[in-house]
């Protein structure tokens, strides 16, 4: 089985999280081990593996609302940010997610 820190920890509650927005189908909160100052991941709470396997795409759509209110809400338009996903082997954790960072890197994977 593959590994899914998402849905084996965190949208278990196995695993604390600090959340910053909450909605029916998507979680965003402070990352657990962040590299950057401001480190926040979006997740679906729908298990999906990686973009390849999006069937509907109102998850992308709700994914990115979120992320712009983040950015609005901490006025990162003001200042730097990215939006970072993985895939392949460079995805860890076997659930699609994203990741808003902004600020500077604190630390190197």
């Amino acid at each position: 089985m593959e590994h899914d820190f998402y849905c084996e920890n965190v949208l278990n509650g196995k695993v604390f999280v600090n959340i910053e927005y909450e909605t029916e189908n998507i979680l965003a909160f402070r990352h657990t081990h962040p590299t950057w100052s401001f480190h926040i991941v979006v997740i679906p709470k729908k298990h999906i593996r990686d973009l390849l396997e999006i069937e509907d795409g109102e998850i992308i759509k709700e994914i990115f609302e979120v992320i712009a209110l983040l950015i609005k809400k901490h006025n990162l338009q003001k200042t730097n940010f990215k939006i970072v996903s993985n895939g392949g082997s460079f995805q860890d954790s076997k659930h699609i997610h994203f990741h808003l960072l902004s600020g500077e890197v604190i630390k190197k994977l």
